[in-house]
């Protein structure tokens, strides 16, 4: 089986069997196609014939390479997975990638926003004309609900209640159903009845946000708009779409909300996602004592 017939065989396997998001569909693949290339370099054998002393040098050249812990980590799981796969599927007989081990990592916190740095970045789209509109009905939204930039652009208009003040979210298969704080209703309600309605290219289109061109807005676009508004804001830490969705969870946290309300609402299937809030939490108050307190 030649490298590229691997390939297409776990594609199919992520995406009928394993379900994988479209992120972690692109990033498994691209680990594969880079364990190919090295292999084509490196070795005589193939992916379907490749030996665990391979996938060893593989892993070896990573890290000298300085890749994260992170990055490397996730390579080995996606070799795994693949492995896994061609054994099951009897196109190899043993499975060279058992002996792959990630390495140990400490858990790294997010970095939030401090309630005043969410202020300020909110405070920044004008709404004068459409894309201000539109800017700011995302980025409050986006901090109302703490939902994720993939399921932030997925939504489509009907997933949206203005008189109940919440909005519907999909995720793998599953949905869950948000309130949102009345400034961000109050946002979401002027851009879909001022602005939307001139910026879609089609009448029928779905898409609850849009691009310049008409068409669903881009993970890649709202990351640049992001990042326009942090730099207006002359905000130094380095704000992700994700940042809004850790602030959402920390603030809530901060303020005394519960935590598996919490974990309903971020969508997360494991508790022990939601706990590293609190680790966050605890950690801000620590460091707020040591700044603050005169004996510390």
């Amino acid at each position: 089986m030649t490298n590229q017939e691997c390939i297409e065989l776990f594609e199919k396997h992520l995406t009928n069997e394993k379900k994988a998001s479209p992120n972690t569909l692109s990033s498994y693949l691209r680990d594969i196609r880079q364990l190919g290339e090295y292999l084509d370099s490196h070795s005589e054998n193939g992916i379907a014939d490749a030996t665990s002393a391979d996938l060893q040098g593989y892993i070896a050249m990573l890290r000298a390479e300085g890749r994260s812990v992170a990055t490397v980590s996730r390579s080995i799981a996606s070799i795994k997975c693949l492995y896994a796969h061609l054994f099951i599927k009897q196109i190899i007989t043993v499975n060279p990638a058992q002996g792959l081990i990630p390495d140990k990592s400490t858990q790294k916190l997010p970095q939030i926003l401090t309630s005043k740095e969410v202020e300020l970045l909110l405070e920044q789209p004008e709404c004068i004309d459409p894309k201000g509109y539109r800017d700011k009905a995302m980025l409050e939204l986006l901090y109302a609900t703490g939902i994720r930039v993939t399921e932030l652009i997925d939504l489509n208009i009907g997933d949206v209640n203005l008189g109940a003040g919440v909005i519907r979210c999909h995720s793998r298969n599953k949905e869950r159903f948000i309130p949102m704080y009345p400034a961000a209703v109050k946002a979401l309600s002027d851009y879909i009845t001022l602005v939307r309605p001139q910026m879609i290219l089609m009448p029928d289109e779905q898409s609850l946000f849009v691009n310049v061109s008409g068409e669903r807005m881009s993970r890649q676009g709202f990351w640049k708009i992001v990042k326009h508004y942090q730099k207006k804001a002359g905000i130094e830490k380095d704000i992700t779409p994700h940042t809004l969705r850790h602030s959402f969870a920390a603030h809530l946290l901060e303020n005394g909300a519960d935590i598996h309300a919490i974990q309903e609402m971020l969508g997360h299937a494991d508790i022990s996602s939601t706990h590293m809030y609190a680790q966050l939490v605890k950690k801000q108050l620590k460091d707020v004592y040591n700044k603050a307190h005169p004996r510390a």
